[in-house]
């Protein structure tokens, strides 16, 4: 076995490598299944669970998917696009989630203390209440996990109320709180913060430690300034694409904060 990490790489590595760069090669192409587990432990003479920490990295670096009770297939180049602008709109027109195309799973709902990044977004002091509801989003047809997500909500809109229940809203969150506030989103603003996943987040979403994530904050806000909502998407970094489409400035002006690159 050859590989171009080096002899000193733990072997489910540089069996990983090979089997990327048969990937690259066109050995295998997009859409096309794996050779078993017991064909590749007989192709590199080690043992199955070295075989399954292999492929595990082919799934986390997004080049391999595993269809269950099928098998592992190389995965087609195909990565989720946000595109911020458009969101809001589209929700309000067919009244369905977000993400509508992707199966949700609400694992906590409920007050908490604001975690310091979102308290800071809300322009609360760090651990005041608020109603929380986190979630993990996954491919319906695959059953992989995609996305982790939260959204925290002032406790004056959503205390009391079927957003501390852990159901899946009939439509998108924003037009529950729209309802329950009385106020409409007007302005909203997207942190993006590449940066390693954390070792619980690498688990939910199938990377290998130390993996790339791409995090987002969202901050919504009322015509009034009211902060409605802060939300945070969690990505692997290679599974997503940011699309931002928006008018260029005709005349001369100068921004409140200047861009920095």
């Amino acid at each position: 076995m050859t590989s171009g990490l080096g002899g000193f790489a733990p072997k489910y590595q540089q069996i990983a490598e090979e089997l990327r760069q048969d990937i690259r090669e066109g050995r295998y192409q997009p859409g096309e299944r794996l050779p078993a587990e017991t064909a590749l432990a007989e192709r590199f003479r080690v043992s199955l669970p070295t075989i399954r920490q292999a492929v595990g990295v082919l799934r986390a670096e997004g080049l391999a998917e595993s269809k269950h009770g099928i098998g592992t297939f190389v995965r087609q180049d195909h990565r989720l696009e946000r595109r911020s602008r458009h969101r809001y709109g589209r929700a309000r027109s067919d009244q369905k989630l977000l993400t509508s195309h992707l199966r949700h799973d609400i694992v906590f709902a409920g007050p908490e203390k604001a975690p310091a990044r979102i308290a800071e977004a809300m322009g609360i002091p760090e651990d005041t209440e608020v109603i929380t509801r986190r979630r993990v989003l996954y491919d319906q047809e695959t059953n992989s996990p995609e996305e982790i997500g939260a959204s925290y909500i002032p406790t004056d809109i959503a205390r009391g109320t079927s957003l501390e229940e852990r159901t899946v809203v009939p439509k998108a969150l924003f037009l529950c709180i729209e309802d329950l506030s009385g106020k409409r989103y007007h302005h909203a603003r997207d942190q993006w913060i590449a940066r390693n996943a954390t070792p619980e987040e690498a688990a939910t979403l199938g990377l290998p430690q130390g993996g790339q994530v791409m995090h987002v904050i969202h901050t919504a806000r009322a015509e009034d300034e009211t902060v409605l909502e802060v939300s945070e998407s969690i990505w692997p970094a290679d599974r997503v694409t940011i699309i931002d489409e928006y008018d260029i400035e005709q005349d001369e002006q100068a921004p409140d904060v200047p861009s920095q690159i």
